[in-house]
Order: structure tokens, then sequence, then C-alpha cells
């Protein structure tokens, strides 16, 4: 990768699963209010929500719509994945930060103003669908001397490798009961490591960051 004289390096990072735990806060809502259970089967999320009562499958609009309401009134529930908010600031100190997260633009304040809670301060992008283009427009933004992406899908990996093939890509799920469930980044191509905790993913990442990459 180019190394820009004078620019610093820069880390995006996707949110939910890999800074703030997401599924559990669903499901535990779903369970609460809704008269649902969400349960992991196989990779597939369309699957995972039934009704308390039948037992039948929740259709795919209705989840959407669900998700919808979830970051519309309960983003409260969200808690910080272990270690993220160290190593994010950690991170911070030697590089630009930004978080790339698949919302509606509507909720982009909230998303900003939800990680500052939890001690998070960085900008947020909000992106619907795959997030090789619009990382590439950060990338083109920033013009950093080198980046890092971090998320927990493989497919938007896929999408960054495809686009912008000389940023580093950290595939990390920070969920326990998600993590067993996705896709392998790393095991498809897609990205240089799947490391699923902070406390060893930092030392990876500030290795890349440094240009070291072992």
């Amino acid at each position: 990768m180019q190394v820009l004289s004078g620019a610093r390096p820069l880390v995006i990072s996707d949110c939910d699963e890999v800074l703030l735990h997401m599924i559990v806060p669903f499901a535990d809502w779903l369970d609460e209010t809704q008269g649902l259970t969400f349960r992991m089967v196989g990779n597939d999320f369309s699957k995972a929500v039934r009704y308390k009562d039948s037992g039948e499958l929740v259709e795919p609009a209705k989840i959407w719509e669900l998700l919808t309401g979830f970051f519309d009134n309960e983003m409260h529930r969200q808690h910080p994945i272990l270690g993220a908010v160290g190593s994010i600031n950690t991170l911070a100190e030697q590089a630009d930060v930004v978080v790339l997260t698949n919302l509606s633009d509507k909720h982009n304040e909230a998303r900003r103003r939800q990680l500052a809670d939890h001690g998070i301060n960085v900008r947020v992008f909000t992106n619907q669908g795959p997030k090789g283009p619009a990382l590439k427009a950060i990338i083109e933004e920033y013009q950093p001397s080198r980046a890092v992406f971090i998320d927990d899908l493989a497919q938007h990996h896929g999408s960054v490798a495809e686009l912008v093939p000389h940023v580093d890509r950290l595939h990390l799920c920070g969920e326990p009961v998600l993590a067993p469930h996705i896709t392998c980044g790393f095991e498809a191509g897609h990205a240089h490591a799947r490391i699923d905790t902070w406390e060893h993913a930092l030392p990876w990442l500030l290795t890349r960051l440094h240009g070291e990459n072992a």
C-alpha cells in the first residue's frame, strides 16, 4: 500500500457485533414485548424469528419492520462488546477512527450519540447495502497512510476487497451467540484475519497500522 507522507492511518469499523451487542438485546426485546423468539439456526437470519404461540416463522418483511422499530426506539438496550471501548480509543491515539454502519440515514445522529454515551466519540457514516462503495468514498476523502476495515459480516469484506483491495480487513464478530453461525470472511478469502475478541484483535490492528503485515 502506498504510504502518503504526513497522512494518518485510518480505522473504519462496523458497530453492531463489533463495538456494541445487537442480536442479544434485539432478541430480548422480541421476547419481552413482541411475542416472538429469536434463535439462530445455521447462518440464515431470516429463519431465526418465530411466533411464540405457533412456532411459525416470521416473514422477512416483518423482520425488517421489527429491526426498524428496534433502532427507532430501543438502541438504549445495546451495550459494548468486551474490550471494544478501550481498544477503539487506543487505536484513536494513533489513527483516525470512523464507524461505517448499515443503518438508515435517519439513524445516523442517534448512532453517533449512542456511541458517544459509551465513550466512543467518532464520526459515523450510515450505509445501506454492500459497504465497498461507501468505504471507497471514505478512503478517497481521508487519503490515509494506511487503512484497516473491521466488520462482522463476510459479504462486506468481499465488497471492500473488490473495490479497495489495499485496505487491510479484519473479520471480528464479538457476539458469541452469532459468531459460530456466520460465514467466515477469512476462510472465504475476503478478510486478512478472523479474530473475535478485542483482546487479541488490538495487537493485530496496531501491527497493521504500523505497516507490519505479518
